[in-house]
């Protein structure tokens, strides 16, 4: 396979890890590769895997091409050295966006502070994050949580073949943010994910946003409506099983990308403080919710780092709003708890509903207090490493922002001399911002390597202790302790 040398890197990128999920294999699980003879050229991107392009969150731009044939992943190295550690990196995006390409020169500076970097693509929106299997016929199949699976195909092709490239496949860890840290917190309690990695860091991960099949039972069936109003001269009435395996098995990429944006508009108001997008508990593949197996030790014993942004909600702006922050859906959150519960959380964000508490409140509900319940219960049973990303440039502090959601990949992958990175260190604190993101990739890189990471202690339930990431890192014991003991009582399980 031929790879390129750029800036003293070695790149290939497009290479398959699974067979083309087209035809008969769309909404089915992941196949072997299809293998092939000759030489292949590993200098390009593969096609990133279908999506909204001007939808709801920010796809990709025209002249990127999307496929169904998405399924490929990308690895750079150093340009020497063996035996090197993995990580293994999983995109965002709400499971409907984004790709492996989408940030440019993302995990150069990570591998050069002495890493192998791998980056996958895998299925999105309806293809891979709705759980259709109601609808399977004994002449047609729908099986479940299809990205899910595309990333432990993903990962056994690193165990298989990772050494080729230079990587230790006995030393791999998963990393992830947004979706892809709710990836890494749901792999930690698949099954068949054990032994695939040896540790993990979840990046802003709403671990909760995993559900039962009485819940997407129900958003397989308004997609199959909203897919059925997208499609010529078919009723809105053909819900049998034939009819809808039928219309799911040979709608058009664009009308299944269509029906998903739809989906995502309509969702957090019918459905308040849910995510429709999302793995589903099947009983088999992921047999429970996540975060009952961290608290009863039956997820992968891994070590963990794990923590969130100062302020994750206030990116949700607009037409992305999909949090918990309208009156409606806060009073709907509210209606599932117990008054006492309700009163201490809502003292804990003054002038609820109003926009700035409101968005922390949908941030600390979907991201924060669920972090916390992970790490708190993932300690008992393997070492974690809690953190609060709080460094934010002086224009994004006066933009109302803060450290919002997302940002610490500004400084994990050393992205503040492109354009947009510029524009937001206009106002100031770029440089501190920059010296930020060196500390943070030395403590992924050396957790990556051995595990270890000086000067930063352990979190337990008892001592909560946390690294602040900021212009000056610290240490704090149990930060917003009387918000945590407040969500405590109150978190609605879903």
């Amino acid at each position: 396979m031929e790879g390129v040398v750029r800036r003293g890197l070695r790149m290939w990128r497009g290479i398959p890890y699974a067979a083309a999920p087209v035809g008969a294999l769309r909404f089915r699980a992941p196949q072997p590769v299809v293998p092939w003879t000759a030489i292949r050229s590993a200098e390009h991107f593969g096609p990133v895997s279908p999506q909204d392009r001007n939808g709801q969150f920010a796809g990709p731009p025209t002249g990127v091409p999307m496929s169904e044939d998405c399924l490929t992943l990308n690895v750079i190295a150093p340009a020497e050295g063996t035996g090197l550690p993995v990580l293994f990196w999983i995109h965002g995006g709400a499971y409907s966006v984004g790709s492996s390409r989408e940030i440019r020169q993302q995990g150069e500076a990570l591998v050069r502070g002495g890493v192998l970097f791998v980056s996958l693509n895998y299925r999105l929106g309806a293809l891979g994050y709705l759980d259709f299997t109601e609808f399977s016929t004994t002449a047609r199949t729908f099986e479940s949580n299809l990205g899910l699976r595309d990333q432990v195909a993903a990962l056994r092709w690193v165990r298989d073949n990772i050494r080729a490239f230079g990587g230790n496949p006995a030393n791999v860890t998963v990393i992830g943010e947004s979706a892809g840290a709710n990836a890494v917190t749901t792999l930690m309690a698949v099954p068949a994910a054990r032994g695939l990695f040896a540790k993990a860091i979840a990046e802003s991960s709403p671990p909760d946003a995993v559900y039962t099949r009485a819940w997407t039972s129900v958003w397989a069936r308004e997609y199959v409506e909203l897919l059925s109003e997208a499609v010529d001269n078919l009723s809105t009435d053909s819900t049998s099983l034939e009819d809808a395996g039928e219309l799911l098995a040979t709608a058009s990429i664009d009308d299944l990308v269509a029906a998903t944006s739809r989906m995502q508009l309509t969702t957090p108001d019918r459905h308040p403080g849910t995510i429709a997008l999302c793995p589903v508990i099947d009983g088999d593949f992921l047999p429970e919710r996540p975060l009952n197996a961290f608290m009863e030790g039956r997820a992968h014993p891994v070590p963990l780092i794990i923590g969130t942004n100062d302020r994750e909600g206030t990116l949700f702006r607009g037409k992305r709003d999909i949090l918990v922050t309208t009156p409606p859906r806060i009073r709907a959150v509210f209606a599932k708890t117990r008054k006492r519960a309700r009163k201490a959380v809502k003292a804990q964000y003054p002038g609820l509903p109003a926009r700035h508490p409101a968005a922390d409140f949908g941030g600390d509900y979907a991201f924060w207090f669920p972090t916390v319940k992970v790490a708190e219960r993932h300690s008992r049973f393997a070492p974690v490493y809690f953190y609060r990303f709080d460094a934010a440039p002086r224009l994004l502090k006066l933009a109302g922002f803060d450290a919002t959601h997302g940002l610490e990949m500004f400084a994990l992958f050393d992205l503040m001399d492109g354009a947009f990175g510029r524009a937001l260190g206009l106002l100031g604190g770029r440089r501190a911002f920059k010296r930020a993101g060196e500390r943070m990739r030395h403590h992924w890189v050396s957790f990556a390597q051995d595990g270890t990471l000086a000067e930063w202690p352990k979190y337990t339930a008892r001592k909560r202790r946390t690294l602040i990431i900021d212009t000056v890192d610290r240490v704090e014991e149990d930060p917003r302790a009387e918000r945590r003991k407040a969500w405590q009582e109150f978190v609605p399980h879903v």
